[in-house]
């Protein structure tokens, strides 16, 4: 075995780590549901140093106010899984941090937890970055993965494929 984690998680991995160092760029990670994996995914590839600088895994909600500053009232009325924690996860990290970009992943990943309007598979997502044209520019999306996750890997492939958008979204635009 080559590497601990996904094929497909590790290529695109090692690709947005040569594409931020040929920018100069560094990013960070705030990972509730992926707990860690976008983090061990970048860090899994070599050379990595130069471009990620930090992760945040914080999975409970006083995690995401104590180590994002996530306001506790955002909380309460939208939940964790949204996009208005999302984005203030996102914006938490890049401050807190001094990176170019930071991403945010908060979701369910199963098979426990789900709801009629966040069933297992809602993830949602936040980007955001200095080097944008609008410095407090915030990309945030919710995306609903396909499939049954109730069974053995179901949480695992959640996992996955909210690693997958996650690092996506660390792309430099246009690369």
């Amino acid at each position: 075995m080559d590497h601990l984690l996904y094929a497909d998680v590790i290529e695109l991995a090692a690709r947005v780590i040569a594409a931020n160092k040929a920018l100069g760029r560094t990013v960070a990670v705030a990972e509730s549901c992926t707990g860690g994996l976008v983090a061990a995914a970048l860090t899994e590839i070599a050379g990595s140093s130069a471009v990620f600088d930090r992760g945040y895994v914080t999975y409970s909600n006083a995690a995401k106010i104590e180590m994002l500053g996530v306001p506790e009232d955002l909380i309460d009325t939208f939940g964790a899984v949204s996009v208005a924690v999302a984005w203030s996860m996102a914006q938490g990290a890049l401050t807190r941090s001094g990176c170019d970009v930071a991403v945010a992943i908060t979701g369910i990943a199963g098979p426990d937890g789900g709801s009629d309007q966040k069933p297992v598979g809602t993830v949602v997502f936040a980007c955001a970055g200095h080097n944008r044209e609008d410095e407090d520019a915030v990309e945030a999306e919710t995306k609903l993965f396909d499939g049954d996750f109730s069974g053995p890997g179901g949480r695992s492939e959640v996992r996955r494929q909210a690693a997958l958008v996650a690092l996506e979204l660390l792309m430099p635009p246009g690369a």
